[in-house]
């Protein structure tokens, strides 16, 4: 423990490649099934506070209203591999849909905020 009394900082990139995806993985469905299902409110659940704050719940559900991909992502994705940079890492995916023909790139950034493991950002493209 520091001598100011306070939690050990723990660095994500210190984890290995089996520990970060078992954080990753579930995350990583849980997106896909809140942004299927439209849930603003699950979809944003594990958010770092800095990305939730920028996200715009009006603008978040009218991408889920009115976006094929994100409304019919399918619920397996092929985990691609692990970027270690600073104190994040990003998880990426392929990712595929049920009703649009092709291959997305997944991205989940993780980090540690306040002790637990958030998404500091989340894609496909």
């Amino acid at each position: 423990m520091p001598p100011d009394g306070s939690a050990p900082r723990v660095n994500i990139i210190e984890k290995s490649d089996e520990e970060i995806r078992a954080m990753a993985d579930p995350l990583w469905r849980d997106l896909l099934k809140s942004s299927n299902e439209g849930k603003y409110g699950e979809f944003v659940r594990k958010f770092a506070k800095s990305l939730a704050l920028s996200m715009n719940e009006i603008v978040v559900n009218h991408q889920f209203a009115n976006s094929e991909l994100a409304r019919n992502l399918d619920e397996s994705a092929d985990y691609l591999g692990i970027i270690r940079r600073g104190e994040h890492v990003t998880v990426l995916y392929r990712q595929r849909s049920t009703k649009k023909p092709g291959e997305w790139l997944g991205r989940l950034v993780l980090g540690y905020e306040d002790g637990e493991v958030r998404i500091f950002a989340a894609s496909i493209f």
